[in-house]
């Protein structure tokens, strides 16, 4: 047990962070025009800076077949790219760094969100159990049978990887992080309940994690593996995903993951299921199996309270613990936790669409 705390300074490739509180990757469907960043996101977002805090920006879409929901934004036009800036800059003037997630859906999709109505791809053709999506019309539709991807598919989806990174860090994003967890493409290629490919990404663990891989290897071609991280979430059924042997994957994962010199791995805890409620009662077993595979960064999320934060960063077990709902209802959550003061509860209600209310109205401490 160490002498850490969540307000230990630390490192994170190049950047020097002045705490250890994370603002998770939080979906809030409000990028409502042709899937662009607004000056009301600009304004969620910095309020929720810090001087050498670390965002992590909602999931961003990296191609029109990403789209897992409407109103979600996305980082392949021009437009895009500079309403992103908007964001970047107001979170660098009050001292912040922020990370883009990037984003695609995979099967985890629908027709209607797709170019020419066309079904949405996948690793193989095999339908999602539960979830949908959010479609334009307002109304949520369940998931299709998506289509197998192609091998040139496999691959211009990876460069699109690599050109949503450096889109990203055009538009001033200090950084990218890789979404490989809640059933979305990177993660259905990896798990073998939703890959029966036959070809050099099916079949075994080397196979299955071969395309996660090669998109981290050419993301961080792009923009310098210091500048990337890559969030996944072992046990978690979200968006029907499946593995028969979930240890043996996630640990060749990782292992793999830490010889490619990342800027972090980002552990989504088992007691969290998508967006449902956490298990309170529930211990951090994801992330205290795989630390001893990753050697730098390693960032913790799913339900932590101040104290059990504290807690597995005293132990080593993180280096940072990412929070969402309540750095959602507390903009000013770091200082609340330095100071112990009460947290504002969230309105779940408020959390997908909608205006500024329950997205840029909640208050600080003082």
């Amino acid at each position: 047990m160490s002498d850490k705390n969540l307000f230990t300074p630390t490192r994170l490739g190049p950047h020097t962070l002045n705490h250890r509180v994370v603002l998770a990757p939080l979906t809030r469907m409000r990028a409502f025009e042709s899937a662009t960043p607004t000056e009301l996101m600009a304004e969620y977002y910095a309020q929720r800076a810090s001087p050498g805090g670390l965002l992590i920006s909602e999931a961003t879409v990296i191609s029109p077949l990403g789209f897992p929901h409407h109103n979600v934004p996305a980082v392949y036009t021009d437009k895009q790219v500079e309403a992103w800036r908007l964001t970047t800059d107001a979170v660098h003037a009050k001292g912040g760094i922020i990370y883009l997630q990037l984003w695609h859906g995979g099967r985890a999709s629908h027709r209607k969100l797709q170019p020419d109505e066309a079904l949405p791809v996948a690793p193989s053709a095999i339908i999602p159990e539960g979830g949908g999506s959010m479609l334009p019309d307002g109304t949520r539709a369940p998931f299709e049978t998506p289509r197998e991807m192609s091998l040139d598919e496999v691959h211009s989806t990876i460069k699109d990887f690599a050109s949503a990174a450096t889109l990203a860090m055009s538009a001033g994003f200090d950084g990218v992080e890789v979404h490989g967890a809640n059933g979305y493409l990177p993660d259905q290629f990896l798990q073998d309940g939703s890959n029966h490919r036959t070809d050099a990404y099916g079949g075994s663990v080397e196979n299955r994690a071969r395309f996660l891989l090669e998109v981290v290897e050419a993301v961080s071609t792009q923009i310098g593996a210091d500048r990337v991280g890559v969030r996944i979430s072992p046990n978690n059924p979200f968006n029907g995903i499946s593995d028969s042997d979930p240890t043996t994957t996630f640990s060749y994962l990782t292992r793999e993951l830490n010889s490619r010199d990342i800027g972090y791995l980002h552990v989504i805890e088992p007691r969290v299921r998508g967006n449902e409620d956490f298990e309170p009662g529930a211990e951090s077993v994801a992330s205290r199996e795989l630390r001893p595979l990753f050697d730098r960064t390693l960032i913790s999320a799913g339900g932590f309270t101040r104290e059990s934060g504290n807690a597995l960063v005293a132990e080593g077990v993180a280096d940072l613990i990412a929070y969402g709902r309540h750095f959602i209802s507390n903009p000013d959550l770091p200082e609340r936790f330095r100071q112990g003061i009460e947290l504002t509860p969230y309105d779940r209600s408020t959390f997908y669409g909608g205006d500024g209310h329950g997205y840029t109205d909640y208050p600080y401490a003082s």
